[in-house]
């Protein structure tokens, strides 16, 4: 708990910062959130063993030609989800989440994949296994998902983040549908914090094997201390990220950060990790943003 709420305090911190940034900037933000569109796509794809690399989901939400064979189910699978992700940025400030939205946001990730399953729940005798996990009969899905967000809506004086992960480790427990239920609940994190006025996160490929030590945590447990962990760091990486656009700092890899300052990479690439210092994963790369004052003493230095 102490470690969570050194996070949560964090986060309350970086959340004030960015409403006072945000202030006359709602243009820039929008391009921010644009620009992330293909890497939340890119992630949560891969997660679901999607071959597709970011430089080529890039290219299919611009329609370019790319340079090798895909299926049509990853090229579906890319244009549908940057839709769901798009709409939900605009959708969650306008409507609360219930079944219906839940629904509907399946139905548009779905569409032309398996249109027989999209927007609806497993039927009875549509079971599906994940991993060494059963999920629930059919016959408890709509009682289980009601109960989920009747939890999360009760418990609207706690910690954001241990809601989050509480939220998102139900829904994939009950896998309510017999496909797209880790992107659909990655989309539901999504909207639930832009909801409630924080920003979104992206959980990342490269903390796939943590993400499922979650589930593993809960289903034998039934904890929520890695989810938690997770998704506090997720929500500081994406505050660092909006901040060092918004307030206009000097954005500069974490490579040539260390070079600059003398900081051994591996150091600060331990530190990013633990989202200690300001840095964030933009494409693939750690970066941080410098105040300007600092920056151009910091190229002196260089």
């Amino acid at each position: 708990m102490p470690k969570t709420l050194h996070i949560f305090n964090t986060i309350s911190q970086l959340r004030e910062r960015f409403y006072v940034a945000v202030v006359g900037k709602q243009a820039l933000l929008k391009l921010i959130n644009e620009a992330e569109v293909a890497e939340q796509v890119y992630n949560s794809n891969a997660i679901e063993n999607s071959t597709l690399t970011l430089e080529e989901t890039e290219k299919i939400l611009l329609q370019i030609d790319l340079d090798r064979y895909i299926t049509e189910r990853e090229m579906f699978e890319t244009k549908n989800l940057a839709r769901v992700v798009s709409y939900t940025d605009q959708r969650a400030k306008e409507q609360e989440l219930g079944l219906e939205v839940i629904l509907s946001l399946h139905k548009m990730l779905i569409a032309n994949i398996r249109d027989d399953i999209a927007g609806r729940f497993r039927n009875n005798g549509e079971f599906v296994r994940v991993g060494n996990h059963i999920a629930p009969d059919p016959k408890e899905i709509i009682g289980r998902m009601e109960k989920m967000l009747a939890e999360y809506n009760a418990t609207s004086h706690e910690n954001i983040i241990k809601r989050i992960a509480k939220l998102h480790l139900t829904f994939e427990y009950t896998h309510p549908f017999c496909d797209g239920n880790g992107r659909i609940g990655r989309v539901i994190n999504n909207y639930l914090l832009i909801r409630e006025g924080f920003v979104p996160i992206n959980i990342k490929f490269i903390d796939r094997n943590k993400y499922y030590e979650a589930f593993k945590e809960f289903d034998t447990k039934g904890t929520t201390s890695i989810m938690e962990e997770i998704v506090g760091k997720a929500l500081t990486n994406s505050y660092h990220k909006r901040l060092a656009y918004l307030e206009g700092m000097q954005i500069m890899t974490l490579a040539e950060y260390g070079k600059v300052n003398k900081i051994s990479h591996s150091n600060l690439i331990n530190k990013a990790t633990r989202q200690t210092i300001e840095a964030f994963l933009e494409k693939g790369k750690w970066k941080i943003g410098v105040p300007q004052k600092n920056y151009y003493s910091t190229l002196h230095n260089y």
